[in-house]
């Protein structure tokens, strides 16, 4: 224990409290340890069905991505373009979490969904181009202190890349820190790749 936290993977916050993962540690234990635990293939079906006949809309295909994401993540969904939109769904899923009881941190999550360049600025720093990215990207994964901003240091942000035809942008969600992880991130996985090919 005490070797993780001097490599940085572990951090305690109190003298007395117990260690917790750093966002170093659990970048580390979602990429190499972690075993992920896929959607079955009747709900793949499922989401599929409901977002099929937007396929030639594309606007329309994001926005029912997005929502389909929140309800079967049950967190607060969000995808942008690479020309500035960004949609959201799921705010009220937020509250079900007890890091949300506290009202600042609520407020500044919900703030940010009408800012764009907030978005496009941490995806930044992650080293993802936006403009460029792809849905060969490896999941991202933001935890407190990578959101760069007061109030963020519960949260964790996972996303994914997509590309559908000429648009491009991200499709992930925000919730605890301590998120379960081992169905989250597979299931943003998917709905990534779902949208790189259903109108691709």
């Amino acid at each position: 224990m005490a070797a993780l936290t001097q490599l940085g993977y572990l951090k305690k916050s109190h003298l007395s409290a117990g260690r917790c993962p750093t966002s170093m540690g659990l970048k580390y234990y979602v990429r190499h340890l972690m075993t992920p635990k896929s959607m079955s293939v009747s709900d793949e079906i499922g989401v599929k069905e409901k977002v099929w006949d937007y396929r030639n809309e594309f606007e329309r295909l994001l926005k029912e991505v997005t929502r389909e994401l929140a309800a079967k993540t049950r967190s607060l969904a969000i995808s942008t373009t690479d020309q500035g939109a960004i949609y959201s769904y799921g705010a009220s899923n937020l509250l079900e979490e007890p890091e949300f009881y506290n009202i600042d941190v609520t407020k500044t999550v919900l703030s940010l969904l009408d800012n764009p360049a907030f978005w496009f600025e941490i995806i930044s720093k992650a080293g993802v181009d936006p403009a460029l990215a792809s849905s060969a990207e490896i999941i991202h994964l933001l935890v407190g202190e990578d959101l760069g901003m007061e109030h963020l240091e519960p949260c964790g942000f996972i996303y994914q890349t997509y590309q559908s035809g000429p648009h491009r942008g991200i499709v992930g969600i925000i919730g605890p820190a301590r998120i379960h992880y081992q169905t989250i991130v597979p299931t943003v996985d998917y709905f990534a790749e779902l949208l790189s090919t259903i109108s691709g």
